[in-house]
């Protein structure tokens, strides 16, 4: 069986990221959606609300599967038989980062890194970015998906007082 993982903290989950998870789903046979756990940093959303979220939006897809991990990723590729990780590139910097994971991941346990470009729609688009326009009130139905949108603006909107 051929089984990749699509890492990230996905907080939130994107357009962008639904597009390289939907694509690597039709090129493997299973696609494990890897939601990294850092006790270091504390996300807009915690673990289980990104999983929640991302099971939902990933639903059509009858190989792909969310799951949480901690520490190093190539510990998690191992343990759920993965020898592929997918990796979307937005841009060169990207690339620069990117590279240097990949060629330590070889190293360490001989799990493969596939960049796959990201459709130029979403090239720009960053869950930080998607956080900020949200946070300000703007319009953000075309970059996330609309579960997504709603849970962004429940959490982002200001109580007014009563």
């Amino acid at each position: 069986m051929r089984r990749a993982v699509c890492p990230g903290s996905f907080d939130p989950v994107t357009n962008g990221h639904l597009d390289i998870i939907g694509r690597a789903s039709r090129l493997f046979d299973e696609v494990i959606v890897g939601v990294l756990v850092n006790p270091s940093k504390s996300g807009l959303f915690t673990v289980e609300e990104r999983i929640d979220m991302l099971r939902e939006v990933t639903a059509s897809y009858d190989n792909v599967r969310v799951e949480s991990f901690r520490g190093l990723l190539v510990d998690f590729c191992r343990a759920q038989r993965a020898s592929v990780l997918i990796k979307g590139l937005r841009a060169v910097s990207d690339f620069d980062y990117e590279l240097q994971m990949a060629q330590m991941n070889i190293g360490l346990a001989g799990v493969e890194t596939l960049f796959m470009p990201t459709n130029p729609l979403y090239s720009f688009l960053s869950s930080s970015l998607v956080k900020d326009v949200a946070k300000w009130g703007g319009d953000i139905s075309s970059h996330v998906p609309d579960l997504v949108g709603e849970q962004l603006r429940a959490r982002l909107t200001p109580r007014q007082p009563d």
